[in-house]
């Protein structure tokens, strides 16, 4: 049963917002229905669907974060750069929470703290474009968005926005989130037995060794805690496991927002922490009135074109009250523009006062495309990114607490280096993202070992 909301640190909900009430304001990346009606009908349909997730799960979740802000702990957050419908399967879900479970286990060997797992997924299906169409061959269609709003095939039929996958998002994202909590509730992030999370195509990675010896020694340091007791060492046996997504679509997700018994306020029930694209962060955009009134933590992607005044301006409108664990900053800057750009906005958050959480994405400033016509990101200028972001803030006072990934459990060729040292060529043998390139599993355990490695050097210094 739920208790009363009595927050110390209570805020209150403006006065002036509803969950609609960003429709009063200029909406970028929103898809054009061509039936008014239908699009009603849809959202009516959505009001009355049950939630995806519960708002004591998100308060969870805030005040994790909250002591990720205080350097208690350190946020995971990766997943897919856009969700399919046809991905909605045991074997590739299993696969992702395999990845985001094993990239753990490796930070809290490393840090010596606990880490919040957060997934990009059961939510992940809408993408924002550079532009509404594209043509080919003569003939101008609307922009693929992400499942939720059309299909990647270019016909009209496939390209027509259709609200009813709206409908079949929810009834993704609530059979993925389903089979998650089965698979954690049922033992499967059990440290007494993290060979359950081991992925069948790896076994003769580069990496496997290191991350055997990794295993091996938190099971001896587990086996050693429970004989030392007499007795099995508590919550051991399952992780708390958090969604997020971009909220881009607003229609659906303002049909999910919702007021709760025993809770004051509105969550946004479709994910339990959200985030603002770069290309919707406008200060008077839609996108921010409608955050500025939901209770859930936020994160805000931030890139090179921001200056210190529009960052203070945001925090003013989305965390006017300074509440612990309501905002993250979730930095996008690119290996070659980090160092000039980043340190002017954490030295004017910094002298601020103000208490956000900061997360290095160290791939979607590195997107490039090869010679080949592949979208691709170089593992060297994902690391580079990466390491020069602990640097920066340990120059500034600040601290960077979490970092944002799109990966995959999959055995894809989609970023160019890492521990196989990927080529050009290879990037042909297996190519599947319709939008972002991922890291692949080993590229993704590469992060973390690099970010553990990067601590290291900070404590020996």
């Amino acid at each position: 049963m739920s208790t009363p909301d009595r927050s110390i640190h209570a805020v209150h909900l403006p006065s002036d917002w509803t969950a609609a009430s960003w429709r009063s304001r200029p909406a970028l990346q929103l898809p054009q229905y061509p039936d008014a009606g239908e699009l009603a009908g849809v959202l009516d349909e959505l009001r009355l669907l049950p939630p995806l997730v519960t708002s004591w799960e998100i308060l969870a979740l805030k005040q994790q974060l909250a002591e990720a802000q205080e350097g208690k702990r350190f946020l995971l957050q990766g997943g897919d750069c856009a969700e399919s419908f046809d991905a909605c399967t045991s074997e590739l879900i299993s696969n992702r929470l395999k990845v985001l479970l094993q990239m753990s286990l490796v930070l809290v060997h490393g840090l010596r703290k606990p880490v919040i797992r957060v997934g990009r997924f059961a939510g992940q299906y809408a993408k924002p474009r550079s532009a509404d169409s594209e043509t080919l061959n003569g003939v101008t269609l609307p922009s693929y968005r992400g499942d939720m709003v059309n299909a990647p095939a270019f016909t009209p039929e496939a390209r027509r926005p259709d609200p009813r996958r709206m409908i079949k998002a929810h009834a993704r994202s609530a059979m993925t989130m389903n089979f998650v909590r089965a698979l954690i509730d049922g033992g499967f992030a059990d440290l007494h037995h993290p060979e359950y999370w081991n992925l069948s195509w790896v076994g003769h990675s580069p990496l496997a060794e290191e991350y055997r010896h990794m295993v091996q020694a938190i099971g001896d340091a587990v086996r050693f805690m429970e004989t030392i007791s007499g007795e099995e060492v508590h919550n051991l046996n399952r992780v708390d496991f958090y969604t997020s997504h971009e909220a881009l679509l607003l229609p659906y997700e303002e049909a999910l927002t919702r007021q709760v018994p025993r809770h004051w306020g509105w969550f946004n029930l479709s994910t339990h922490y959200p985030w603002i694209g770069m290309r919707t962060a406008a200060v008077d955009g839609a996108h921010a009135e409608y955050f500025r009134g939901i209770r859930n933590p936020i994160a805000l992607k931030v890139g090179p074109s921001v200056t210190p005044d529009q960052l203070l301006r945001i925090i003013d409108l989305l965390n006017p009250e300074d509440e612990p664990g309501r905002l993250s900053f979730i930095h996008r800057m690119g290996a070659a523009h980090i160092a000039d750009k980043l340190p002017p906005l954490l030295d004017a958050v910094r002298r601020d006062g103000r208490r956000v959480l900061w997360v290095c994405d160290p791939m979607h400033g590195n997107t490039e495309a090869t010679a080949n016509g592949y979208k691709t990101r170089r593992f060297n200028n994902i690391g580079s990114e990466l390491e020069q972001a602990f640097d920066l803030h340990a120059a500034a006072g600040t601290r960077l607490g979490g970092v944002h990934l799109e990966l995959t459990g999959e055995d894809v060729t989609e970023c160019l280096g890492g521990a196989r040292e990927l080529t050009e060529t290879d990037l042909e043998r297996a190519y599947r993202s319709t939008v972002d390139p991922r890291l692949n599993y080993e590229q993704a355990l590469e992060v973390a070992m690099l970010i553990v490695r990067k601590q290291a050097q900070f404590a020996n210094s």
